[in-house]
């Protein structure tokens, strides 16, 4: 496929291959790095629906990123789960030309095995969950809606059933809430084939009430892993 202008590319002459995709802004947890409740209340208004694009709209743009070059999509939200029928627009992004890859980012709440299934079908290639803690308490203090590590896990069994992967697991660290499962999650996802990643804390839009005393660094992560279970670097 030719592009109709030249591709373009950031500051560095990198060419841009990858588009992030928001498909709502809605989501079902309330996550303190994230939608924290004080300020995503019950009484928070989201987008009216007349304001979102449509799945049409959406594929449209997505149709003429792909002749300037990208080859890449990530649908996200929000949650983009509570989206109905997402599986409609993933077949549409499948469906154009020159797209190589395409990713969805999500907290596993909605994912059943039919869900996956129906996914993969539908054209999608890989699933990125967040998952911050494998104890209850510790999660649940963090997603604030009392969702348990059991589905988040299963949701992953589920995408893997259904062929999505490679899977990644995102993590959070946020000192003095869950830096104690840095560890139990390197133990935990170790030997498993998925890809565990580690995010530092970080401000989202000053909505979080970061503070830069809560970051516990990506240099301490890797102390905390190669402590127990040594570590080797790869190749970039």
């Amino acid at each position: 496929m030719k592009s109709f202008v030249p591709s373009p590319t950031d500051r560095l002459g990198r060419p841009l291959r990858d588009l992030r995709l928001s498909v709502t802004d809605r989501c079902n947890f309330r996550c303190v790095y994230c939608m924290p409740k004080e300020l995503f209340g019950a009484n928070h208004q989201f987008l009216p629906r007349t304001q979102l694009l449509s799945f049409e709209e959406i594929a449209r743009l997505a149709a003429i990123f792909a002749q300037l070059g990208v080859r890449k999509f990530r649908v996200t939200g929000g949650e983009p789960l509570v989206r109905k029928d997402i599986e409609v627009l993933i077949e549409e992004l499948a469906g154009i030309d020159g797209v190589t890859d395409i990713a969805l980012t999500s907290n596993g709440s909605l994912l059943t095995r039919d869900k996956a299934r129906v996914l993969r079908e539908a054209g999608l290639g890989r699933i990125n969950f967040s998952l911050d803690a494998l104890d209850d308490a510790t999660f649940k203090a963090i997603n604030h809606v009392d969702f348990s590590v059991g589905h988040v896990l299963e949701a992953i069994d589920n995408a893997q059933a259904a062929g999505l992967g490679p899977l990644k697991i995102n993590m959070v660290v946020i000192r003095g809430l869950n830096e104690h499962s840095v560890l139990p999650m390197a133990r935990h996802f170790h030997g498993t084939g998925h890809v565990l990643r580690f995010i530092e804390y970080m401000d989202v839009g000053c909505s979080n009430g970061w503070q830069p005393d809560e970051v516990y660094s990506a240099a301490e992560i890797v102390e905390t892993i190669a402590a127990a279970m040594p570590l080797e670097p790869v190749d970039p």
